[in-house]
């Protein structure tokens, strides 16, 4: 499997309003031609955290643990009906409330990502979807914070895990 390099993603100001369109390979190609995506941290009530584990064939950190949810907003799509549809696709999920907690701008040295970042609450069986993820599983905040920095999790959900929920124990990046 790979990424489909013509799927067509909105391009975006800061503020979220379209502003023309482009590829995937072009978005991901260093053009940093800002694009929309969607980001869900699941929690349950025991506080954990649930991660995915990204395929190795991925053109974006192959084989690392990232955000619960995590997907580009497909043009013409709403924030929530690709939240909606990631979380669905991603982790067989149609039945949840998210919260939405902020929208940053994510730079990498190949893109630039507006990102809407959401959390939910969730004890019930997830099921990641085995087309799009290697797996997942729930992590205690102590396992999170020993593998930051150690290549295990993708830059983004390290600075954007650490900006939004755990602010205060920033280290190591």
């Amino acid at each position: 499997m790979h990424d489909n390099q013509e799927e067509m993603f909105p391009v975006v100001n800061a503020m979220g309003e379209v502003v023309g369109c482009a590829t995937r390979g072009e978005c991901h190609s260093g053009s940093h031609l800002l694009h929309p995506v969607v980001h869900l941290h699941v929690f349950n009530n025991k506080g954990e955290v649930y991660l995915q584990k990204r395929p190795e064939w991925k053109d974006i950190q192959p084989g690392k643990w990232d955000t619960a949810v995590g997907g580009h907003i497909d043009y013409g799509e709403t924030p929530e009906e690709a939240l909606k549809r990631e979380v669905r696709e991603e982790l067989g999920i149609t039945d949840f409330k998210s919260e939405r907690i902020g929208m940053y701008v994510f730079n990498s040295q190949r893109e630039s990502e507006l990102v809407y970042v959401n959390r939910t609450i969730y004890d019930d069986a997830i099921y990641p979807s085995t087309d799009e993820l290697e797996g997942g599983k729930f992590w205690t905040i102590e396992e999170i914070f020993e593998a930051i920095g150690n290549q295990i999790l993708t830059p983004n959900f390290e600075s954007e895990f650490q900006r939004f929920f755990y602010p205060s124990k920033m280290r190591k990046l």
